[in-house]
């Protein structure tokens, strides 16, 4: 049997494990109101989001450690088998929530989970570099990043739906049963990378590789020596330091909103979880379109003739440039409805950057080196969010959340700056 376009196929899959992912990880700050009413029945606002802020910072920590593990695991292990330890513990910690009692029970969760979920990440990258071809490489990323805000669409007004038939307890259990599902399509159709895959026909496997980068460094016709560079050789690159210290920049915006998008409703405007899930999933929208655009956008460039230097950094510097101005307009954003338009503009730019600056690890390097840089990355990324989650509280204090995106807007100028000045061109990174 051969399926034609398998490529999309996995992408795809990739996903909707995005999607599944976004719809865990959303449903503590969904359900929050609920589950704050029921177990902190005799504190006040501030006390309960400091409460919602220590068990996300133990989630964002322990994302933290995770990206940095399963980078190592992907590349151990390989793609199939990550996603099936990865997907599969996220599952489970995911059901246990419902039987949370405080913060020592939601941290243990939490923090099963942030290792588990993180996987996702990296091996998305490396099932981008194996599966894709350079100049598709970031519209592959698009659509896996895609996953991410379809998952906070569909997550809001879901879980929203779901208070009216069940308690947030059942619907902790249903959306981790979701993603032990997705595992059987998974196995069942990713058995081995392009070059071995029997499915796959001989026109795209050709396709695939000859298009990778890393076939001919220098264009003379001949197949170069992949550089995999060891962990002290990785960072020794101003290269890799540009990825991380972009990543660890701009991250946080994005956990900026996934956190408290729900709380910040509630608490500036007195929205309830059904009313929040009329409003909450606005934000996502923009973040969708703005994936489809980044890759899109990179895809159409490349095929006109744009380098790859001039194709990412322009891209990510439209994306930056975006999310700025959106960012101070949330000082002052006026009702609800403009408050979330103002958020899906700043998630629109967010989207059409990330994808472009999480494509710059196959683009720099190759083989087993972009699950390990991709992991650091993300790992950097995910510290510098639970400081700013850690910050929340306390810069948010009486329900004033313009510090908060203050220093968002601050983030998305370093992120700028990281880029151009530490990856002056896009191209594989040879030993020094």
């Amino acid at each position: 049997m051969k399926l034609t376009g398998l490529r999309w196929w996995v992408v795809t899959l990739i996903a909707i494990a995005t999607i599944i992912n976004y719809i865990d990880r959303t449903s503590l700050s969904v359900l929050w109101p609920e589950i704050a009413k029921e177990l902190y029945p005799d504190h006040s606002a501030d006390e309960t989001k400091s409460i919602y802020a220590i068990i996300s910072i133990i989630f964002v920590f322990s994302y933290a450690i995770g990206q940095a593990i399963f980078g190592k695991i992907f590349d151990w292990i390989g793609t199939r088998l990550g996603f099936v330890l990865s997907i599969g513990v996220w599952s489970v910690a995911t059901a246990l929530h419902a039987f949370a009692q405080g913060v020592l029970s939601f941290g243990i969760f939490r923090a099963i989970l942030g290792v588990a979920e993180a996987g996702n990440w990296p091996g998305a990258t490396k099932g981008n570099a194996e599966w894709f071809p350079t100049k598709e490489r970031a519209l592959a990323q698009g659509i896996f990043n895609s996953g991410a805000a379809i998952g906070g669409i569909i997550s809001i007004p879901l879980i929203a739906y779901l208070t009216v038939y069940f308690d947030w307890k059942m619907i902790f259990v249903l959306i981790g049963a979701a993603g032990l599902l997705w595992l059987v399509p998974w196995w069942i159709l990713v058995k081995a990378p392009p070059e071995k895959h029997p499915w796959i026909t001989d026109k795209e496997r050709e396709y695939i590789l000859t298009g990778q980068r890393n076939e001919d460094f220098d264009g003379d016709g001949d197949k170069d020596q992949e550089y995999n560079p060891n962990t002290k050789e990785l960072l020794s690159h101003k290269q890799s330091w540009g990825v991380i210290l972009a990543s660890a920049a701009i991250d946080p915006i994005w956990w900026l909103f996934v956190f408290w998008i729900p709380i910040y409703l509630n608490e500036v405007y007195g929205m309830d979880v059904k009313s929040i899930g009329l409003y909450g999933w606005v934000p996502y929208a923009g973040a969708m379109l703005g994936a489809w655009f980044g890759g899109l956008f990179a895809q159409n460039r490349l095929k006109a003739g744009w380098n790859i230097t001039k194709t990412r950094k322009t891209i990510i510097t439209i994306g930056c440039l975006i999310m700025l101005p959106a960012l101070i307009a949330m000082l002052n954003p006026g009702g609800p409805t403009s408050a979330v338009m103002i958020m899906a503009v700043i998630l629109f730019g967010f989207q059409t950057a990330i994808g472009n600056i999480q494509t710059l690890t196959s683009d720099l390097f190759s083989g087993k080196t972009v699950g390990s840089l991709s992991g650091y990355s993300g790992m950097a990324a995910k510290l510098s969010a639970a400081g700013l989650t850690y910050l929340v509280p306390w810069l948010t204090s009486g329900g004033n959340y313009t510090p908060a995106f203050a220093i968002g807007a601050g983030l998305a100028v370093v992120t700028l700056a990281s880029i151009w000045i530490l990856v002056p061109k896009v191209e594989p990174v040879t030993r020094n």
